[in-house]
């Protein structure tokens, strides 16, 4: 069934839901009750970050990390890390201010419905439908991660993840001089090492020739794991 826009999904998983869980994520309640009290425990000695140690939000990091605590918590400090790095970017970063390049602007969309495997689907237009003189690329990418934000607080979504669809239909030199370096190094960087959600895939579409210069800007960036997907 599809939601209506700016909804979201917060009730708790069900039976084929959990099964997923038990099958790709090691999830049990004794694999969970165990791994939430050893990620608490880390956190504890941990001196140098300060997260929440509810449950709800503790299985935001442990289930992308297949309830690993220490992977967890690694996966933790890099956030901590990637949001010191990107503080002012980020700093009180609130929805009510970024709401006209999300609602008003054809650039980024959720899709009110998810796909055949139950992954929340989220679609960038890359091309002409983006003009970066009305969404600039910070603008883009504080879109992106509120987004994200939202997207973690849905335990359906933590389970089953997430699917990327980029179109770059009508690509001109105005949106490839708008994803500079800077931007595609910050982009990557947000999605392999500070991004709680499981990515499934990624789909390019309608990519022009000039969609090579794009791909040469991130390249660098991209560990074979994000190639894969």
């Amino acid at each position: 069934m599809s939601l209506k826009p700016f909804d979201i999904e917060v009730d708790a998983p069900g039976d084929e839901l959990m099964e997923i869980a038990r099958r790709e994520l090691r999830e049990t309640p004794e694999m969970r009750a165990q791994a939430v009290e050893e990620l608490r425990a880390l956190l504890r000695e941990a001196k140098d970050m300060h997260f929440s140690e509810e449950e709800a939000f503790l299985l935001i990091f442990l289930r992308p990390c297949h309830f690993y605590a220490e992977s967890a918590l690694k996966m933790m400090r890099r956030i901590a890390e990637f949001k010191k790095t990107n503080h002012p970017l980020l700093h009180a970063l609130k929805p009510e201010e970024e709401k006209l390049a999300f609602v008003e602007h054809n650039v980024v969309n959720v899709l009110t419905n998810r796909d055949q495997k139950g992954r929340r689907v989220l679609l960038v237009n890359c091309g002409a439908a983006w003009d970066p003189k009305a969404v600039s690329s910070e603008q883009l990418f504080r879109v992106f991660f509120l987004i994200h934000l939202v997207a973690q607080l849905e335990p359906a979504t933590q389970i089953n993840g997430v699917v990327v669809v980029l179109d770059f239909d009508g690509l001109s030199l105005k949106q490839v001089k708008a994803l500079s370096p800077s931007f595609s190094k910050r982009l990557i960087t947000f999605i392999q090492d500070a991004m709680p959600l499981r990515l499934k895939e990624v789909h390019i579409l309608k990519q022009p020739y000039i969609f090579n210069m794009v791909w040469a800007l991130f390249k660098p960036f991209i560990r074979e794991k994000l190639k894969s997907r």
